[in-house]
């Protein structure tokens, strides 16, 4: 095997790879990324099997052939040499290493079969269909931070992607929850996804890597999908996953419909004031206190070890005096996620949960559990 191959471009095709493989392995191969040379094409991928990712880019391929090698030390090798190099890799079926050339930089590889490299195979794929790859981010964008990392309720450990509404105005939703608060957001249903499209739970570390690989929001992503697994398309890069396989909480109960109570802020001075007062707030509390009275919300953060903070601003609220506790790091998550100058919170009492939106809602809500203060 011979290729000939531009650094940026296999910088950029092992980024997108080699993350993928994990730094501690008991399992040797899966520590490799699969090198193929075929047909003036090099094919790179990386699996942990769960997860699959393959980029294909242009080469001068003479002869073909294919080997695997450390992911991680190849991807620093190829960051690490001068911008606009040449890369020369060169392979030999008989010796078990892979040659790689640079100016004057000389790198040998120590390789594994191919024949070692498991294949995610993906099967039957029963529903497809496109959808813009801004629309996607979004989705990650606003849900992701919500997803659980406590592992016994593994279900709550990815996103929950499903279809919703009726036939005639449908809508792709993605909620995340992990107990404490909850995020929704929908898009009408891009064409060719089908009503009768399973619900699926798309794990966390599937999230991450499909969110970088949106990040520019550019171009149509193909997503397909059968009851086990999942596959992005996002131009040559293929990534495909295999699902959570467990049944996503009936999230519709915990998002109140009977809150009366309308406090309107500007995002911006509030999430400020949030950030400002928790500054005292111990690591285990967090715990932001909400005075609301008239055109006035006053935010307490008292820390009997360090000290205590209080800030006013000026709020729309006409209703009953109320006092109501949150995780101030939850709420700043949340404000971090409004699109408008607006935020509306409706609220009940200290304890139930509170329904945060932006004032033009655009399909998306956030529920937050309060905290005893």
């Amino acid at each position: 095997m011979k290729v000939t191959v531009e650094r940026a471009e296999l910088l950029k095709s092992l980024g997108h790879v080699h993350r993928v493989v994990e730094r501690r392995n008991t399992i040797p191969i899966l520590a490799n990324v699969l090198v193929k040379a075929d047909r003036g094409k090099l094919s790179l991928k990386a699996t942990d099997l769960d997860l699959e990712v393959t980029d294909s880019i242009a080469a001068e391929v003479s002869p073909g052939g294919s080997t695997t090698v450390p992911a991680h030390m190849f991807y620093e090798i190829v960051r690490k040499l001068p911008e606009g190099s040449q890369i020369v890799l060169e392979g030999s079926g008989d010796r078990a290493v892979l040659s790689l050339r640079a100016g004057r930089s000389r790198f040998t590889l120590q390789t594994l079969p191919e024949s070692d490299f498991p294949d995610l195979a993906a099967g039957e794929m029963s529903h497809s269909f496109k959808l813009p790859a801004a629309d996607l981010k979004r989705l990650i964008d606003k849900t992701q931070f919500a997803i659980s990392t406590e592992e016994t309720r593994y279900y709550l450990n990815g996103i929950y992607l499903h279809t919703a509404g009726t036939a005639k105005s449908g809508m792709l939703r993605a909620v995340a929850t992990d107990g404490h608060r909850l995020a929704q957001v929908e898009l009408p249903l891009p064409q060719g996804a089908a009503g009768d499209m399973p619900g699926i739970i798309v794990p966390r570390k599937t999230v991450g890597e499909v969110q970088r690989l949106v990040e520019t929001g550019e171009g149509d992503v193909t997503v397909e999908l059968s009851a086990g697994k999942i596959r992005f398309t996002i131009g040559n890069v293929v990534l495909t996953s295999k699902l959570i396989d467990g049944t996503f909480p009936d999230y519709a109960r915990v998002i109140p419909v009977n809150n009366d109570k309308s406090l309107v802020v500007d995002k911006k001075d509030f999430e400020a004031a949030v950030d400002r007062v928790s500054t005292v707030s111990s690591e285990r509390g967090r715990a932001v206190k909400l005075s609301i009275t008239g055109g006035r919300l006053v935010l307490s953060v008292t820390n009997p070890d360090s000290g205590s903070a209080t800030e006013e601003i000026e709020v729309e609220y006409d209703a009953d005096p109320l006092d109501i506790g949150f995780n101030s790091r939850y709420l700043l998550d949340i404000a971090a996620q409004i699109e408008g100058e607006v935020a509306v919170l409706k609220l009940a009492d200290p304890g139930s949960p509170t329904l945060i939106q932006d004032k033009d809602a655009k399909g998306a809500l956030y529920v937050l559990m309060p905290m005893r203060v």
